[in-house]
């Protein structure tokens, strides 16, 4: 049996003691992805409690090829994002406030209205009528100098899938073809990487219902406002140095994001 809150708590203190990342699952009884998702809502509980925050939305990883491969993981996974950790493009984060920071680039979503357990949507269509707005995003990760080579899957999970924040561009309240549509990654004005929107699970709507799922299962539902990144278009890109960091999707605008070595 997963022991579930004495996970978190070590979770917690190693990401105080800035621990490098290491599997947990052999000294908590972690057996499966319900054992990790059990740990990881305690987590975020302790979390919320410790930053008097509320949930503000959720994140899904590993939802194109190109980062199941990065990680070895071959489906999505999900965890929460907290209102403390929601930033508006044009900040910046300082690269010694973590232990190892990455930045993934991403369409985010904003939800338009409840979505009723018994009547989740189940087609690309149906899910973008509850959707309200598009922006570009970036998503901040803590991997804390995780080793690819050897990933657990579920001590990842368990560690809210790492996430550490969430920069947002404008809202879109309508937008193009999202499977055509092209993520251009710049650092300090050249380009990084490129990506489409069908390169995550073919349409970016596509893991939201995998999420509608992923949440009934645990009791859980999408609610209006809820802030939902979908995950990322390029491989994490990690900044060493002092750096501007440019996502932009076209019509639907772009989010940049400064990053500093130290304070």
């Amino acid at each position: 049996m997963v022991h579930a809150e004495a996970a978190a708590a070590a979770l917690l203190k190693e990401h105080d003691d800035r621990t490098p990342f290491h599997s947990i699952r052999a000294d908590y009884s972690i057996d499966d992805l319900d054992d990790a998702y059990e740990i990881q809502a305690s987590l975020v509980r302790r979390l919320r409690e410790r930053n008097n925050a509320d949930i503000a939305g959720y994140k899904i990883g590993l939802t194109s090829p190109r980062m199941q491969t990065m990680c070895g993981i071959p489906h999505p996974i999900g965890g929460s994002v907290l209102r403390n950790r929601v930033h508006a493009s044009g900040g910046k984060a300082v690269l010694s406030d973590f232990v190892h920071l990455g930045v993934e680039c991403e369409i985010a979503v904003r939800i338009g209205r409840d979505l009723s357990d018994g009547h989740l949507p189940s087609t690309v269509g149906e899910m973008a009528e509850a959707i309200a707005g598009i922006a570009p995003a970036l998503e901040l990760v803590e991997d804390r100098q995780a080793d690819y080579k050897s990933l657990d899957m579920l001590t990842l999970v368990a560690d809210n899938s790492w996430n550490a924040g969430v920069v947002l561009g404008e809202f879109r309240e309508s937008w193009p073809d999202l499977e055509a549509v092209e993520g251009v990654v710049e650092r300090n004005g050249e380009v990084l990487d490129r990506g489409h929107g069908r390169d995550v699970m073919g349409h970016p709507f596509v893991p939201l219902l995998w999420l509608c799922r992923h949440l009934a299962k645990r009791g859980n539902t999408l609610r209006a406002g809820d802030i939902v990144m979908t995950g990322s278009m390029t491989p994490t890109y990690f900044p060493s140095s002092d750096e501007s960091i440019r996502f932009s999707l076209g019509s639907l605008g772009a989010v940049e994001y400064r990053f500093k070595a130290r304070d």
